[in-house]
């Protein structure tokens, strides 16, 4: 049950539409009456089509008739419909080529809105933003027409998280600040959501944000607007408005939200429920700003995704609760520590009165003769190696003019230092992403050690946290030195101040390491100029430069290397 909560698509929620339990139960009491007026409605068929027709009404059309087990493409393996309405059906399915659980919408081909629902799916998957539940697949096939998307089990729907309560300060402000990031960049692509409800929302384990049906549950349910940047931006702030006062901003109940009381109009959220954040309460208030309702200090509204992101930017950043740490429980002494392990256990009913036990004189115990024994042989110990350094230092002092002085040691340093600070050569690299998807810019990794300092090396952009979106724990280069060499220095030069780490395969490695725990830390930096050096020089063939945090970029988080040199 957890599951399909979690997981299911935004297309059956509570804006007025039936569920399908009361759908099943009205059917049966009107089985009844259409047993006895048979006759009235037959008649009265023609007229009511009629009436249909001039008022613009579509006609009804039947959901496709499909059960758990049928398969589609001999692929996608049908288990659980979670939503049956208006002509199209919603399922949890199993990809059995990638062995994966999957949502499907499933449409008859003669839908009216067959076609605009492939459409917004194909557009939708093009954008492959990981902020978005992604569209995996669309196809047109056996008078069926299906569209596959993500299912992410682990999620929790706003709707469910808004069931026990608001949200903290910290959390509604990464909700306002990733969905609103998230929007705006799918503006820029000219994709719009339309129905961005607290079911449509998702929060990871880690506390991302995810928003999925961009575009398809608008194409599913027919919704369009004149001003869709608009309509997203006041569903951004309808929001935000709920995560901070557990009330849907309009004198309506929806999606498991008491409304706000008729005829008062809407309140800000600090005037509704007390100890409410005074900044998101005015961010709420101006990406609401319709129909009247304006932020509290008279500051204009935000109409585009884009304008609200820079508003939540631009006030000061919320930073989460500090941890409380439960007091640890108070010691227990055992029976053992209190004098009783060994003794016989006392009868029931009789009470034995022990004498009190003074302690031990100091020094006069087991313990304290055991440490005047060690400290009489510790002071023997002194004064006899005392007397031998006198004694030696007499020696050295008569035979010093005899004897020569030995400056093998002295050479011994002598040719460590020059053995050191030399420059190694790379003579190969490429890029490490063994935690995504393998590749990051392979094309230009020769721009990081070319020795031009005008060209660089870039990771892709990263959005909503400097440590990769909060996707992985880093990236790198990893630099082949040919064989074997001595390192002693590793210089890097980036374009943003970057957090940084030095890691080395062993020296006995034949080849590259495949994971990034198979290379040892060797130190750590961060800036735009560092130097990385280890405790003491190191051999190895494989040198790893692994980013570990990113400068931000666009709106985004991106890293770039220009300059790498090692030297012995």
């Amino acid at each position: 049950m957890a599951e399909r909560s979690t997981a299911a698509v935004d297309v059956a929620d509570n804006s007025g539409d039936d569920p399908l339990t009361a759908k099943a139960d009205k059917a049966a009491t009107d089985g009844v009456a259409e047993a006895q007026d048979t006759a009235e409605k037959s008649a009265d068929d023609a007229d009511n089509k009629a009436g249909d027709r001039q008022n613009g009404e579509q006609p009804s059309i039947e959901t496709p008739e499909l059960h758990s087990g049928h398969k589609l493409a001999r692929r996608y393996r049908l288990e659980e419909c979670v939503t049956r309405l208006d002509g199209f059906s919603s399922w949890r399915a199993v990809d059995e080529k990638l062995r994966r659980a999957v949502g499907v919408h499933l449409l008859p081909a003669d839908h009216p809105r067959a076609r605009s629902v492939l459409a917004a799916a194909r557009s939708a998957a093009l954008l492959g933003d990981p902020r978005f539940v992604q569209v995996l697949d669309a196809v047109e096939e056996n008078d069926l027409v299906y569209v596959v998307h993500e299912w992410l089990p682990d999620s929790v729907e706003l709707t469910a998280l808004l069931a026990t309560g608001p949200l903290e300060p910290h959390d509604a402000y990464q909700l306002v600040s990733q969905v609103s990031q998230a929007m705006a960049a799918a503006h820029r692509e000219g994709l719009a959501h339309l129905r961005l409800t607290p079911s449509a929302v998702l929060r990871s384990s880690t506390g991302q944000y995810r928003i999925r049906g961009l575009a398809v549950n608008a194409a599913l349910r027919g919704i369009s607007a004149e001003r869709p940047q608009r309509t997203d931006t006041e569903s951004i702030g309808a929001l935000l408005y709920a995560s901070l006062t557990q009330r849907w901003p309009y004198d309506s109940d929806a999606y498991g939200l008491s409304g706000l009381p008729k005829g008062v109009g809407l309140l800000p959220p600090d005037q509704v429920r007390a100890g409410v954040h005074r900044g998101l309460s005015e961010i709420a208030m101006r990406a609401l700003a319709n129909d009247g309702a304006t932020a509290s200090r008279q500051e204009p509204p935000c109409t585009t995704p884009d304008e609200l992101a820079k508003a939540v930017a631009a006030m000061p950043r919320i930073r989460p609760p500090e941890p409380e740490f439960p007091a640890p429980p108070e010691y227990q002494r055992t029976t053992y520590q209190q004098g009783t392990y060994g003794r016989p256990q006392q009868r029931p009913g009789v009470t034995v009165l022990q004498p009190p036990v003074p302690p031990p004189a100091p020094l006069e115990s087991r313990t304290g003769r055991v440490l005047k024994w060690a400290v009489s042989a510790l002071l023997i110990a002194a004064l006899g190696l005392g007397s031998w350094q006198v004694a030696d230092r007499l020696l050295d002092q008569k035979k010093g003019a005899e004897t020569p002085k030995n400056t093998q040691p002295q050479d011994i340093e002598d040719k460590k230092e020059q053995t050191t600070g030399k420059p190694v050569a790379i003579v190969g690299a490429h890029d490490f992403d063994p935690l995504g998807d393998g590749s990051e810019t392979p094309s230009e990794i020769g721009n990081a050690y070319d020795g031009d300092p005008s060209t660089s090396w870039q990771t892709s952009n990263y959005y909503g946290y400097p440590n990769f979106g909060r996707l992985k724990e880093g990236l790198g280069i990893v630099l082949d030195l040919g064989t074997v060499q001595q390192v002693g220095k590793v210089e890097v030069t980036f374009e943003g101040t970057t957090s940084v780490q030095l890691r080395t395969a062993p020296e006995g490695a034949s080849s590259q390491p495949s994971s990034p725990d198979d290379f040892t830390t060797l130190a750590a930096q961060s800036g735009t100029h560092v130097t990385l050096a280890p405790a003491k020089p190191v051999k190895t063939r494989y040198v790893l430069v692994w980013l570990t945090e990113l400068p931000s970029n666009a709106g985004g988080y991106r890293g770039k290397i220009s300059d790498i040199k090692i030297t012995s």
